[in-house]
């Protein structure tokens, strides 16, 4: 793990020239080694922002190398909960990093990934629900992704959760207390009482995992590729969800050959939408690693749009596509409807026109339709709502399962009549788990493995 007690320093704005960039400068020296390199007329008052200098010192000689604006955030009342001190420079790489060597000079050390936010949750300024959600927000790509993780940061997850441990410790408490005194008759929880706690918690987590799925998609993101036999507008359509001419559309078939991929925000959920190949037998050696290519990228899809050509009759190769496609999750696209029909989509062969979308990539009609039928298959009907804590992370989740399944052992064994220690070891067991969640008592490697996926600088 990171040494908590020393002091680090870090460009806290992202690579590149900008107008503006930050160093963040925490630890107990944090003041000294601003000090060291800033010289102004007033000296740094707490969370006032001051304007004034970088010199950079050798022997007798100085300096300044940029103007700057300091504040000072005395901990405990920082982000990290310890003395900080931020220095907004101008945003050239170069100044930025000799700002930070000036530091390193003066006593600070490089920050690792993630270690101002460590620094923050090890001194209870976040719990690790709240932390994850930092980085989560940092990384975000959507408006519903920040969102989400916002309200993470806000602390709705944990308020939840922090409702469910102090519920379970009421009753780990009180049945512990009953097994500490047997003799002299004390019972501080009766069986039935016991038996709706444990309902009610149970319920309580299933209501926080009943959105999981849904907010798991949301943070993470999905694939979608794009299908169908060569010729039948699969660029065209990619090119008009994307709103811009990405994938090249020619009148030859056979045009695309490797895979295109671009991101797609569907109304705040992430898309890697795929543009491929078209699929068909083919002897073209070139094409047929194209195909083969969009074959695998379909096994890894989440989901697919298969596109077919209404003006055109359907042919071998689109009833393969659709055969192939059947058991995913996908909807079938119907291009070319500004053009006259060789056949509709009644024509389709049994179960393959159980979702279809009828379009013109061409002139745009039926594009709204088809985005929102995409969301639906990708998302079902869940709509997050604010009031709602929706539970996004993969590790929170699988706390929660583990919960879960102990309260349900919990009520089981409590319903069989067994003895009150085996219910509340299963009580204690769905602690652990709520615990581990909040970083009450999570191991050293898993924090490791969280904080080392942070930025540098935050």
């Amino acid at each position: 793990m990171f040494a908590p007690d020393d002091t680090i320093v870090a460009i806290a704005t992202p690579p590149g020239r900008g107008g503006l960039g930050m160093v963040r400068i925490s630890g107990p020296r944090a003041a000294a080694v601003a000090g060291a390199l800033l010289h102004g007329r007033k000296s740094l008052e707490p969370r006032r922002a001051t304007l004034m200098r970088v010199v950079a010192r050798a022997g007798d000689a100085a300096s300044a190398i940029d103007r700057v604006v300091a504040t000072s955030f005395p901990g405990p009342g920082s982000y990290t909960g310890e003395d900080v001190v931020e220095i907004c420079a101008h945003g050239s790489p170069v100044l930025l990093e000799r700002i930070v060597s000036l530091a390193c000079r003066s006593g600070a050390r490089l920050a690792n990934p993630g270690e101002f936010t460590l620094r923050a949750f090890l001194r209870g300024r976040v719990d690790l629900v709240q932390a994850e959600a930092v980085a989560d927000l940092v990384d975000a790509v959507t408006p519903l992704q920040a969102r989400v993780a916002f309200d993470q940061l806000e602390g709705t997850v944990t308020e939840r959760i922090a409702d469910l441990d102090r519920r379970l410790l009421d009753l780990t408490a009180r049945l512990e207390a009953s097994l500490d005194f047997p003799e002299e008759g004390y019972h501080f929880i009766e069986t039935t009482e016991l038996a709706r706690g444990i309902g009610e918690l149970s319920a309580g987590v299933r209501a926080l995992l009943a959105g999981a799925a849904a907010g798991r998609l949301i943070r993470e993101g999905c694939r979608v590729v794009v299908l169908g036999r060569p010729n039948v507008g699969k660029s065209s359509v990619f090119n008009r969800l994307l709103g811009s001419s990405r994938a090249i559309v020619n009148s030859v078939a056979g045009t695309t050959r490797d895979l295109v991929t671009e991101t797609l925000d569907l109304e705040g959920l992430a898309v890697d939408l795929v543009d491929s190949a078209g699929v068909r037998a083919t002897g073209d050696p070139v094409e047929a690693e194209g195909v083969s290519r969009a074959r695998r990228a379909f096994d890894s899809a989440t989901a697919s749009l298969v596109v077919l050509d209404r003006a055109e009759p359907l042919a071998a190769d689109d009833r393969d596509v659709l055969r192939e496609t059947s058991a995913s999750p996908r909807v079938v696209v119907v291009n070319k409807i500004d053009r006259p029909p060789a056949w509709s989509p009644a024509d389709l062969p049994p179960g393959e026109g159980e979702l279809v979308v009828e379009v013109s990539a061409r002139t745009g009609r039926g594009m709204g339709r088809l985005r929102a039928e995409l969301r639906r298959v990708l998302m079902g009907e869940a709509v997050p709502r604010r009031e709602t804590p929706m539970v996004a992370n993969i590790r929170h989740i699988g706390l929660l399962e583990r919960a879960e399944s102990a309260l349900r052992a919990a009520a089981g064994a409590a319903e069989r009549g067994a003895a009150e220690e085996f219910v509340l070891e299963d009580l204690q067991r769905a602690r652990r788990a709520l615990e581990e969640l909040t970083g009450k008592r999570t191991p050293d490697d898993v924090l490791e493995h969280i904080f080392e996926r942070f930025c540098i600088g935050k």
